[in-house]
């Protein structure tokens, strides 16, 4: 329990954290790594060289510090960041790690003069809070997840039944349990944490889930990036019959039941959380608007299904928007960028919809304030990010 007076320093580093904190927390990344190389395996050392990880975090810190007397108002940001760390297995034993490495870096970025034995004690108290917090609501998780029908707890064996090509960048995976055992049933928009060995070294990611639950297996659809250590892997190296790691679903952008009008937005390779969501929307009913942006027909990854789901279903409404469109092949509806006009077009006539979207960062801003311009209430729209969190101001 953190004291008034420990509060007050916390509050008063405030004005140093939104000045220096993407400092600090390349920093104190720089210090976990050296210090405990081990954790590496559950960090994206992309994100790690194009400073997203980075800015996270010191987003992180600095509304943890602002609401350090009103914890309540980071429920949104608590529940992103547990699930997170359900989906890569982070567990209570790895917080002190992350202390000692934070409270290292605060002093050594800061200086003695700035971060004061009474700073760092303020801090140290902030931080065993802020870890009792979360490891406690991801125990809770791990829980529910080890009891649920054809749930399990930790890492679990699965095997590659099938692969394909949807697209020049995506595949899909199809995973099924090496023990032949029934599987949690996800609910559509969450993602999985996949753990493989590359070159004897350990690594974690999540992937969406692109098919409802079936209760038999999952389907991921990974994009190769380039650069990628992972998708690279899976794409190059796994193949049918081979085995990889997998932790139960995790994730809070997940299709709400309703009966509101449902837009799907998607960008590349977003497209996979929110084909889960349209083929279990379907059953019930309800009018949806599914609205794909690509660079072009080569990546544009499972046309000609949701071609086939909208001549069976005619509440169905899909759009395709193309950076570039050639002279043969699939065409799509519009060219150049998902702009607001373009989209009010396409949206219900109504606009007390209820609308997911994902893709890229500068897409998800876009989509975000064409939105809020065209009149669709913030509170009915939905999005996630792949990677770290940000700003979509």
């Amino acid at each position: 329990m953190l004291s008034v007076e420990q509060k007050a320093i916390i509050t008063a580093t405030v004005p140093i954290l939104e000045q220096g904190g993407e400092t600090l927390t390349r920093h104190f990344y720089l210090t976990l790594f050296r210090d405990f190389p081990h954790v590496k395996p559950f960090f994206n050392q992309a994100n790690q060289q194009d400073g997203n990880q980075q800015r996270a975090l010191a987003n992180a810190v600095l509304m943890y510090a602002k609401n350090i007397d009103r914890l309540e108002q980071l429920g949104p940001l608590v529940s992103t960041i547990v699930n997170k760390h359900v989906s890569l297995q982070i567990q209570r034993e790895h917080y002190p790690l992350v202390g000692a490495s934070l409270l290292k870096a605060i002093r050594e970025v800061l200086g003695a003069d700035t971060a004061t034995d009474a700073v760092i004690d303020a801090w140290a108290a902030a931080y065993g809070q802020l870890a009792d917090i979360l490891a406690g609501a991801e125990q809770t998780v791990y829980d529910e997840n080890a009891r649920a029908p054809g749930g399990w707890s930790g890492a679990r064996e699965f095997k590659v039944a099938s692969r394909k090509a949807e697209s020049d960048e995506i595949t899909s995976f199809v995973l099924e349990p090496a023990d032949g055992r029934a599987v949690f049933a996800h609910k559509p928009g969450q993602y999985i944490g996949v753990c493989v060995r590359i070159g004897g070294e350990e690594a974690r990611r999540q992937y969406s889930l692109s098919a409802a639950a079936n209760g038999a297996s999952y389907r991921i659809s990974v994009k190769r990036e380039p650069g990628g250590a992972v998708s690279n892997f899976l794409h190059d190296h796994v193949n049918v019959g081979d085995s990889i790691q997998l932790f139960p679903p995790s994730g809070e952008f997940v299709l709400k039941d309703g009966d509101k009008p449902l837009v799907l937005i998607s960008g590349g390779v977003g497209i996979t959380p929110t084909l889960a969501m349209l083929t279990t929307a379907l059953s019930t009913g309800r009018a949806i608007h599914f609205i794909h942006a690509a660079r072009h027909a080569g990546v544009h990854a499972f046309r000609d299904q949701i071609d086939a789901l909208a001549n069976e279903y005619p509440q169905l409404r899909r759009f395709y928007c193309y950076e570039t469109a050639g002279e043969s092949g699939p065409q799509p509806h519009a060219t150049g960028y998902l702009d607001r006009q373009r989209l009010g077009e396409w949206l219900p006539a109504t606009r007390d919809v209820d609308a997911y979207f994902l893709g890229p960062t500068p897409f998800m801003k876009a989509v975000k304030s064409h939105l809020l311009e065209l009149g669709v209430p913030p509170a009915q729209t939905h999005y996630e990010f792949f990677g770290p969190a940000e700003a979509l101001a």
